[in-house]
């Protein structure tokens, strides 16, 4: 089984790392140690974080304490904020990867209450801000976004400002994002 999105992004911005590799997923492994008390095993938080492709069921456990590592209660009212059920069908979000689309490629995102930014893909997960509307993001800002998921939160992991790092960035917080291609 592999975390929410929203789930493994609250990770992120938790333990400040991009749980993209195998280093970031062992520093994890010692945050969630050092918050907790509790011990993950490094393979559990690739399979959870999708680094390792497994869909074995994790342990309540260990739900708990990535519960309690972000500051939940207990992986119930997680899941419940999440609205994950034990177990049901779900339609599956659009979803956008960066490494789906090519270079030069236009996203225009729109999200409550009346924010738009139009992204133009640069390659290697960067987009550049071309038009901004009531959005804290600039024209000309990068935004280092790996993927865009319908009606979930966006998240850029760093953003840059005439050179200078901003650091993370999440649009669409309380409803969601929507996006669209541009041709």
């Amino acid at each position: 089984m592999t975390l929410s999105f929203n789930i493994i992004e609250q990770l992120k911005r938790k333990s400040g790392l991009s749980l993209t590799t195998p280093n970031d997923i062992e520093a994890l492994a010692i945050d969630i140690q050092s918050v907790t008390g509790e011990r993950l095993g490094v393979n559990t938080l690739k399979r959870l974080t999708g680094i390792i492709d497994d869909e074995r069921e994790p342990r309540m456990t260990t739900l708990q304490i990535i519960a309690s590592y972000l500051g939940y209660a207990n992986w119930e009212q997680l899941a419940e904020m999440e609205g994950i059920a034990n177990s049901d069908f779900d339609d599956t979000p659009e979803v956008l990867r960066s490494c789906d689309i090519t270079l030069g490629t236009m996203v225009e995102v729109e999200y409550l209450p009346d924010r738009r930014v139009l992204f133009q893909y640069k390659g290697k997960d960067q987009f550049v801000v071309l038009e901004s509307e009531n959005s804290k993001l600039l024209a000309g800002d990068r935004a280092s976004i790996s993927c865009m998921i319908q009606d979930y939160p966006l998240v850029a992991t760093d953003v840059i400002r005439d050179g200078k790092s901003l650091g993370s960035f999440t649009a669409g917080k309380s409803q969601g994002i929507t996006f669209s291609l541009e041709i």
